[in-house]
């Protein structure tokens, strides 16, 4: 089954041409987002079609997708929660956060996604906000100085529907919405879906 096909086919082109001609492989991140969108990860496929509308090999987009760790390439949650355990946030509890994190999602190390798919969690190298440490992403969306008392509230309200306000920066929905808002195809405000 194609990744891009119908109106995610026309929504790519898109993507193509906000870049110069001849400059199309800079399209590669985007179109890395839009396949991730669609399919809550970077399948083969999708590597393999983004490289043939980019004209690249897809070693060379899979280069792109494995140097980056905002692009999964394995099955990922409803919402993804990556918790920084670099420096600063270990030295200010980020390792209790991040086994929290697995307590509360009920995610056993070495799993991917929660038993009711809504999650998953991943240890970040760094987030790049050590002066807000310990830092948490959900859906790319920044939680600062984040307890495991405040992690385990956070998965509490998504499990409840909620969206949690970020400490700064656009809400996000879900991840899926979250790579279409760094495609550049949503708002980072939208609305979820069957909202009037």
């Amino acid at each position: 089954m194609a990744v891009f096909e119908g109106s995610v086919l026309e929504e790519a082109r898109t993507i193509i041409g906000r870049y110069p001609e001849g400059r199309s492989r800079s399209a590669v991140m985007p179109l890395l987002y839009l396949a991730q969108s669609e399919q809550g990860q970077v399948t083969r496929d999708g590597l393999q079609e983004v490289a043939g509308l980019l004209d690249l090999t897809t070693a060379e987009v899979e280069a792109v997708a494995t140097f980056y760790s905002m692009y999964r390439l394995q099955p990922t949650g409803e919402h993804l929660v990556n918790v920084c355990t670099n420096l600063a946030c270990m030295l200010r509890g980020g390792k209790d956060v991040y086994e929290a994190a697995h307590e509360a999602t009920g995610i056993p190390h070495g799993g991917e996604v929660s038993e009711d798919g809504l999650f998953t969690v991943h240890e970040e190298e760094c987030l790049g906000v050590c002066d807000f440490a310990p830092a948490v992403q959900i859906d790319f969306a920044n939680f600062d100085a984040v307890s495991p008392k405040h992690i385990r509230e956070l998965v509490a309200a998504i499990r409840a529907g909620e969206t949690p306000e970020p400490s700064r920066g656009p809400t996000m929905q879900s991840f899926r919405h979250a790579s279409r808002v760094l495609a550049g195809l949503e708002d980072s405000v939208a609305e979820p879906e069957g909202a009037a």
